[in-house]
């Protein structure tokens, strides 16, 4: 019984690793896309009045997407709760990852949810995104530094579940457009909320079934 357990306990380690691996090199190729700084490619070729009008636009819209990528790695080597041979590695990854979500990644998140596409709704969901991100982060650090390491784990993965809304959010997009063909903007207030919304679901049910 206890072996079947560990059988299947490492057999979902490895399809975590394996689509974290994945869909981490997706993003990461969509990151690329915008090395060097241009403002006439991907996601910003339908952000060009902010573009033209807000000066500051880029500079918030370039700090987002060059964390964001390094914030999904540490989040997930972190939760991964593994030194690999490294004396603190689990720790300073922890450091990074809180750093830049509170500092860079978060707040110029909630700086571009106020520009979101899809009207008023999008624009709302994309900010109480970016202010819980930005809060759990903080919340889990308080408890790393109070010493509390169960609740300290249990806001981490609540923080990680909304760092990975990059990946779900993109995931729904092909799903509803492939399924429904709706309006671009219907698509955009659909996925604003489904990009986040049942991550932390899932992670708050594990969490009361003690799962994690």
């Amino acid at each position: 019984m206890l072996s079947a357990k560990r059988n299947t306990s490492t057999l979902f380690k490895i399809l975590l690793i394996l689509g974290f691996g994945y869909f981490f090199w997706l993003m990461l190729s969509i990151t690329l896309e915008y090395i060097p700084f241009n403002p006439n490619v991907s996601f910003l070729m339908i952000k060009q009045t902010e573009v033209e009008h807000r000066p500051e636009y880029l500079y918030f819209f370039y700090t987002h997407v060059y964390t964001s990528i390094f914030v999904m790695l540490f989040g997930f080597l972190a939760i991964l709760k593994k030194d690999f041979g490294l004396k603190n590695f689990h720790k300073n990854l922890g450091k990074l990852y809180i750093f830049l979500i509170l500092v860079l990644a978060a707040p110029s998140g909630i700086y571009m949810g106020i520009f979101a596409n899809g009207g008023i709704l999008s624009k709302i969901s994309f900010v109480i995104l970016g202010c819980l991100w930005w809060f759990s982060t903080y919340k889990a650090y308080q408890l790393a530094r109070q010493k509390n390491f169960l609740q300290h784990k249990q806001w981490m993965w609540r923080s990680f579940s909304l760092t990975l809304s990059a990946i779900t959010l993109r995931m729904w997009k092909v799903i509803i457009v492939y399924l429904f063909h709706p309006n671009p903007m219907d698509v955009y207030q659909i996925i604003a909320w489904l990009g986040w919304i049942p991550n932390i679901l899932f992670i708050e049910y594990l969490i009361r079934k003690k799962l994690i």
